[in-house]
């Protein structure tokens, strides 16, 4: 997050443990750097082949060795196949080292009680990747549910009980004749700021072909940074304490998610599809750097971002050829097209500073801003990713192009004097609705000499981390889509908030519909207002901002999206509280847009 809220298969790299060690974390910058470089450099040239010695047959076979403490996963579906993941965390007892490796049974079913095995396997797994395990369970057949478990099993006919994970659920993508698609999207699950609340309830919806996750979906923040506030009160200390910065630290971090009941409840019930925006790296990451990232003190950026890269391969059921390349598609028959975006690694260039426009008196330079943000040069995707997604837009005949990709795409540009403070955001609304008022009656001069400057004065682009900091290549993305007659919908998470809107050409022309979904459990904008009510907040964003059409400051949620060949409409469901395990959820709102009409409709109440 930035200024827009006031308040603000194999992998390629394994860093030896003991390179990620506590020891480690207190050499001087420059020789942890070193190790860690020389880790790495080891780590690539040698693959992640795992090798060494197998546990000793009475400790691998001890009931409690090894168990099933992170739950199970299944993501990335195809129409023949699944990513299914689990992890084996060793018991207290057991000592492990770097080179320390054991086998994992794993079985797929038509039947929760595993008794109509369809294909089933042996996979190695070890300290090498953090005892996690994944799969990809191939033959299997379109649009199936499917029930699946992981096995430690005694070898030599020992008389020592397997031990079994819970039983999963998941879901192939469906044939060409399916009728309708349901996803739910989520975002910004901050594990400190609250219970996970929101995916409880999303468990308890069901009926999910797939959940979408859109990124943050750790926090790399010390035990006492951001959003932390109740996080003793609530038993939701960040582990490690400290600021992550190697493997060891994000695999930790990643554990502690991963260890919470509600997550775990609905990763076993439903395939994720994800992509990561910043936090699983660092605030405000780009290509090369993050604003929060200091190599002075904490080493290249490129040693932490190749550890983030790692832990998050190893601990979510995500399938890719390279591991800094995670976008890709997937197509729910001729209904719509998924192309899961990278805006935030892969290609971006690093981000504008909106201050760095403004001089000592506060005046603003607005044609350097204005210029800079439409250079053709930024780049948000990259031009290989652009390519990627030319090529996948132009082969697909579904009805809707989805982009599920991390940043608002709609323009969020606000009134300079808003920008610049002369102004509070809510007189400037108060204004808007003078102005309707006077339009109303053919009466400008309800308004004052002030309200009418306000309303004359230029926009501005205030959140540069956001498309409006990236407007030539957002223009590249809208020209795709009209160039070959596409329904585009675009899904957002990042800023914790849920809004609406139709998205424009720079000619004002329509080109398609955005559904930005509120955060899981990272405080919004209530925490900028705290005396005002939430739905003027709302309201004052919405006349502020002309593409926007709907806004929910307030609540943390998720949405539920539901798309056939006539419309996609999006459900916005909030619960009541994340600082307590009693909560109320609800669907306060539902949008939709109609094929071929590229601009949003609410839809009433029931």
């Amino acid at each position: 997050m930035t200024s827009f809220l006031p308040c603000d298969s194999p992998l390629a790299v394994n860093l030896p443990l003991s390179e990620t060690s506590s020891s480690a974390k207190q050499l001087p910058p420059r020789r942890r750097f070193m190790r860690q470089l020389a880790a790495v450099s080891v780590a690539f040239g040698a693959g992640s082949q795992l090798s060494g010695c197998k546990l000793s047959h009475a400790q691998a076979l001890s009931p409690t060795a090894f168990s099933f403490l992170h739950g199970v996963a299944s993501g990335d579906p195809w129409q023949d196949r699944v990513i299914l993941w689990t992890r084996v965390t060793p018991g207290e007892n057991v000592v492990v080292d770097d080179n320390t490796t054991l086998w994992v049974q794993w079985q797929v079913a038509h039947d929760r009680q595993m008794q109509q095995i369809v294909t089933s396997g042996s996979v190695l797994t070890g300290a090498g990747q953090d005892f996690t395990v994944k799969v990809d369970a191939a033959g299997l057949q379109p649009g199936q549910e499917y029930f699946y478990r992981f096995t430690l099993a005694p070898e030599g006919g020992a008389s020592v009980a397997a031990r079994h994970s819970i039983v999963g659920r998941t879901k192939t993508l469906p044939a060409d004749d399916v009728e309708k698609v349901r996803l739910a999207v989520f975002t910004c699950s901050n594990y400190p700021a609250g219970y996970f609340n929101v995916f409880a309830d999303a468990a308890k919806q069901g009926g999910f072909d797939v959940a979408l996750h859109l990124g943050d979906y750790i926090y790399e923040y010390e035990a006492d940074g951001y959003a932390c506030d109740l996080a003793q009160k609530l038993g939701r200390v960040s582990q490690p304490e400290n600021i992550l910065l190697d493997l060891d630290d994000y695999r930790t971090r990643y554990a502690q998610y991963r260890s919470d009941p509600d997550l775990q409840a609905l990763h076993a019930q439903v395939p994720f599809i994800c992509v990561w925006d910043d936090h699983e790296f660092a605030d405000d990451t780009w290509r090369d750097g993050s604003a929060d990232h200091n190599s002075l003190m904490q080493g290249p950026f490129s040693l932490r971002r190749a550890a983030a890269m790692q832990a998050y391969h190893e601990w979510l059921p995500i399938r890719t050829a390279e591991i800094d390349k995670i976008y890709r598609s997937f197509n729910f028959g001729q209904v719509l097209s998924l192309y899961m975006l990278d805006t935030r690694v892969v290609g971006r260039d690093q981000q504008l500073q909106f201050s760095s426009y403004c001089n000592s008196d506060g005046k603003l330079d607005l044609a350097s801003l204005r210029r800079d943000a439409h250079s053709p040069q930024r780049q948000m995707l990259g031009k290989e990713q652009f390519a990627w997604l030319e090529q996948e837009v132009e082969k697909s005949s579904a009805r809707w192009q989805v982009l599920g990709q991390q940043v608002l795409m709609a323009r969020m540009e606000f009134p300079l004097p808003v920008a610049l403070g002369k102004v509070d955001r809510f007189s400037y609304a108060a204004a808007c609705v003078r102005s309707r008022e006077a339009n109303a009656v053919a009466d400008d001069e309800i308004l004052l000499a002030r309200e009418k400057a306000w309303l004359s004065a230029p926009r501005v682009p205030c959140y540069l981390d956001s498309w409006d900091g990236y407007q030539a290549e957002r223009e590249r993305v809208f020209s795709l889509m009209q160039k070959l007659h596409k329904n585009l919908v675009v899904l957002a998470g990042d800023t914790h908030n849920a809004w609406a809107a139709d998205l424009q050409d720079h000619t004002g022309r329509a080109v398609g519909v955005e559904f930005a979904a509120p955060s899981v459990s990272s405080p919004g904008l209530e925490c900028s207002y705290p005396e005002i009510a939430p739905q003027k907040v709302a309201n004052a964003m919405c006349d502020m901002i002309p593409a926007l059409r709907y806004a929910q400051t307030s609540l943390r949620g998720y949405m539920i999206i539901e798309a056939d060949s006539e419309e996609v409409r999006c459900d916005w469901r909030f619960v009541d509280t994340v600082h307590h395990r009693n909560f109320q959820a609800e669907t306060k709102h539902r949008m939709r847009v109609i094929a071929g009409q590229r601009k949003l409709t609410d839809i009433p109440k029931q």
